[in-house]
């Protein structure tokens, strides 16, 4: 079931409403990673701008605060606050749209998110610093450039273009400790113990901000960074006890 729920944002529906659990997927990720998560549930997932069979943001780079604006209308589909999820990317999105409106988000339930902190930004190598001091100077173009940088960037940087590669640079300058700070929605943070795009040490750290009492840490033994789709039943039972308390 496909339903429009604000504009060009549409979500897949899961169940029969009314619905009571939203659901968004990472980077490059489409709400297919959510069909086992979300099977027993009466939810929507939402595709966001750019990914699966949402329009791109206008040509300025949204930063993640932004990709939360865009959904808050999206919180109109439920009678009741819902429990919100969010996996890598999507998390991101979800944190912010916790700090925004967490009168509107009944708790949070997060996994795999990259970047929750700041971290110390090593230095470009010696080859990135000639290339890009040699663009400022005229002598490489712009096209000589962007070619290097996808033959040499992540394997995210050189899938994306156009504006979802600004996005991408914009976003993984962000961290996120200052909504950890203010988090007041009761959180389930659900890790694999293999994540080496959200290491495990980061969210352990990212829990001494969150204030005392609004989250909890599950560790996923042998599982990695796709955790929808490596461990569905473990997000679906952290979901299902977040509707339960």
């Amino acid at each position: 079931m496909l339903l429009r729920v604000s504009g060009d944002l549409f979500a897949k529906g899961f169940g029969d409403p009314p619905f009571d659990v939203l659901a968004l997927p990472g980077w490059m990720r489409t709400v297919a990673d959510y069909d086992q998560t979300l099977r027993d549930f009466a939810a929507l997932a939402i595709d966001l701008p750019g990914f699966g069979g949402a329009q791109a943001p206008p040509s300025s780079a949204w930063s993640t605060g932004q990709y939360a604006e865009a959904l808050l209308p999206a919180l109109e589909a439920f009678a009741t606050p819902p429990v919100l999820v969010g996996h890598s990317f999507g998390g991101r999105v979800a944190l912010q749209l916790a700090t925004m409106r967490p009168d509107a988000i009944r708790a949070l339930v997060l996994t795999g998110v990259p970047e929750l902190i700041a971290h110390d930004k090593s230095k470009p190598n010696f080859l990135h610093r000639s290339i890009r001091a040699l663009h400022r100077r005229g002598l490489v173009s712009n096209a000589r450039l962007e070619l290097w940088k996808g033959q040499h960037g992540s394997a995210d940087y050189r899938n994306a273009t156009g504006v979802m590669r600004d996005i991408l640079v914009k976003a993984v300058s962000e961290n996120y400790e200052a909504q950890l700070r203010s988090l007041s929605v009761p959180t389930t943070f659900i890790w694999g113990e293999n994540d080496t795009a959200a290491p495990l040490t980061d969210v352990e750290q990212a829990l001494e901000l969150v204030p005392a009492g609004t989250a909890t840490l599950k560790i996923l033994k042998g599982v990695g960074h796709l955790t929808p789709l490596e461990a569905p039943d473990a997000i679906a039972s952290a979901i299902r006890d977040r509707l339960l308390a």
